[in-house]
Formats: structure tokens, sequence, C-alpha cells
């Protein structure tokens, strides 16, 4: 194939070679989405009509399950449709559509984990500034900055990593279209731009990072001099939910794209991308929900009505 013009779609990497294997992962991915849609819409709906729960917490809650769904529902529908049908095709379109999508459900939530630990940071270590560092304003403000360079930043990266001339084939390793395995289709030296935009990225999440670090080491210096035992409790129980999906978040990402390239492997690709792409999006809403007790109670009453 001389560029990427003359590609009409990619092939992605089957989930398995058995059409039984290829119906227990549809069941699987079917059974995870269907936990994700219930846990996240669940979260979305009670904090949407308890008014008790319209805080800055429960707001960039609402929108971290947002970006949560966007995640799972962006790469997952279309896994589920090449098992049952065994078929591995995705069109040119598609492939950029997911990773459009992806990048930008991605971004947002590591934007939005950001945010909310400002707002566990000035909950805790500033109180008395709640209301006026955190206002409806401000929060509103916050998660559409959120929203808006994540947005910025997957057109950047897809209108750069599409524009580049693939003559390599057009099988990608990979259960759903990722730039790096595009990257590795490329004939030309100017995948150098898109990994200069990559670089940026990484900059900017290594800064938001370190912004997450230094926020929870004030926090646990602050919570720590908290005297009474259940004030220590109550403070420790808002933020554990959050520090649990960062780690996670981070955890399977670093995971996936930071391994010894000599242990790569389809099957361990495969493996790291389901963790850092479809786990964290299904248990996030379950984390958050195990220690917060409004929520649970929100949750309930909404079920129960």
């Amino acid at each position: 194939m001389s560029n990427s013009s003359s590609i009409s779609h990619f092939l992605l990497l089957p989930l398995a070679d058995t059409r039984q294997l290829q119906l227990l992962h549809f069941c699987l991915f079917l059974g995870i989405s269907l936990a994700a849609l219930l846990g996240n819409g669940l979260i979305i709906s009670a904090v949407a009509c308890g008014h008790h729960l319209h805080t800055p917490m429960f707001f960039f809650l609402l929108n971290l399950a947002l970006t949560d769904l966007g995640c799972i529902y962006t790469t997952v529908p279309k896994a589920m449709h090449n098992s049952i049908w065994d078929n591995r095709n995705i069109s040119y379109s598609g492939c950029a559509a997911q990773v459009f999508f992806l990048f930008f459900f991605m971004s947002a939530e590591f934007f939005l984990l950001t945010v909310m630990c400002y707002d566990r940071y000035v909950s805790i270590c500033k109180p008395l500034h709640y209301g006026t560092l955190l206002g409806s304003r401000a929060c509103a403000h916050m998660a559409a900055a959120a929203w808006a360079s994540a947005f910025l930043n997957a057109l950047l990266h897809t209108v750069s990593t599409f524009s580049l001339p693939l003559c390599k084939g057009n099988a990608l390793n990979q259960f759903f279209c990722e730039i790096p395995h595009i990257l590795k289709l490329s004939c030309s030296k100017s995948f150098i731009r898109e990994l200069q935009l990559l670089a940026v990225s990484a900059c900017l999440g290594l800064g938001c990072f370190v912004f997450i670090i230094f926020s929870y080491v004030q926090i646990f210096r602050a919570v720590l001099r908290i005297p009474s035992e259940q004030g220590r409790h109550k403070a420790f129980s808002t933020c554990l939910p959050h520090l649990a999906v960062v780690s996670l978040f981070l955890s399977t990402v670093l995971l996936a794209y930071l391994r010894p390239p000599s242990t790569s492997s389809p099957s361990l690709d495969l493996a790291l991308s389901v963790l850092y792409s479809v786990v964290p999006p299904a248990l996030n809403p379950f984390i958050y929900s195990l220690r917060n007790q409004e929520l649970k109670a929100a949750v309930w009453r909404l079920m129960t009505r």
C-alpha cells in the first residue's frame, strides 16, 4: 500500500482463535460493559436526582462517570461485534473515530482526576475557603477546561496520526485502534511529529501526576493533625476512593506503555490493553461506592424508588 489513502479498512487482532473462545470473550465483554453501564449509570442518576449531592465532589464524580462510560463504549462494542461475527475489519473512518474518542475520554478522565484531587485538597487543607475556591461557577469552569483540553489533545493526536503515509500493511496487533500500533505501519519519518506530540502529552500527564502527589502529601499531613479519630476517619473516607481510582488508572496505563519491548507479545498486549481500557471504567463506580455513605444511600433510595 503506497499511502494511507489506499487503506479502506484495518484488521484488528482477534480475541481468540476458536469459536468457543470467541463466544466466551463476547460474554465476558458483555458482562463487563453492562456492569460499567449499571454502576456509572446509577452514579449519574443518583447525583443528578439527589439535591443533597449537588456539591463539587459529586459534580466531578458525575463527570468522571461519563468519561468511564465513554472509554468502555468506544472500544468494547466493536470487539463484541467482531467476536460474535468472527470478523476483524474496522473501517478507516471507524478507526479514526476510535482513536479520537478513546484519547478524548482517557485524557478527560485524567484531567478530571487531577481536578478532583484539588477539590479534596481544598476541602481538607483549606476548609474555610472551600465555598470561595470551589463555587458552582469555578467548578463549571474547571470541568469545562478539562473537557476542552481533552478534546484539543485528542484532535491533535488523531489528525497527526492519520495524516501519516502508511505502507506496512493494515494489520493492527490490538483489538482496537491504538496510536502506537498505527505508527508501526508508517513508512515516513514524519511519524516523529506524532512522537513529539505524545511526548508533550506525557509531560502534561507528568505535571498532573506531580500535582496529585504533592496535594496528597499536604492532605495526609493535614489529616494526621486532626485531633479526633472520627474526623480523621471521615477525611480518609473521602480521599481513599479517589486515591484508589488514580492508582488503578495510572498503574494500568504505565504497565501497558512502559514495559520493556522485549516482553511484548500479541497475547500480553491484548491482556494489558483490556486491563487499562476496560477494567478501570467498570471498577471505578464500585470503588467510589464502597466507602461513601452518602452515595450509597442515594443509590439505594434511587433503586428502591
